[in-house]
């Protein structure tokens, strides 16, 4: 029988309280299938890794980044991580979060429609596609 495994309930539980208020706000925008109808949970993990963010139907992880993490090579080990295995990463910054969350919704809709390029670095949002995006959904 398959069940909770309990030492990654509770990381996941210790990390949903500690959220920072750009993924506070961006929860209150994803939880109970308010954009769109597509359903987000957060803290989930993928390997050894916890996404901030996911949308299992989609394949895709949604990072919410502080200035800590420019240039992290850390998370360009976890996106490659999550890449291949199967799932599309898109990381905004805390701020853009904060300031401009129409765009930011709008952008993670773009990724759930297949309508980003598979590859994005700018110096306000990544995007990285798994190989079969394009294939999955809708």
């Amino acid at each position: 029988m398959r069940g909770p495994v309990v030492e990654t309930t509770k990381r996941a539980r210790r990390l949903r309280q500690s959220d920072n208020d750009a993924e506070t706000a961006l929860w209150m925008e994803l939880r109970d299938r308010r954009l769109n109808g597509y359903k987000f949970v957060r803290q989930f993990p993928i390997g050894s890794y916890f996404a901030d963010f996911v949308c299992r139907e989609c394949q895709l992880v949604v990072e919410v980044d502080g200035s800590q993490h420019v240039d992290s090579e850390y998370d360009r080990v976890r996106d490659h991580f999550m890449v291949s295995s199967g799932w599309s990463v898109l990381r905004f910054w805390n701020v853009d979060v904060l300031k401009d969350r129409e765009a930011v919704l709008e952008t993670i809709l773009a990724a759930i429609e297949q309508r980003l390029q598979r590859h994005i670095d700018t110096h306000d949002l990544r995007f990285i596609a798994a190989e079969d995006y394009g294939e999955i959904f809708p």
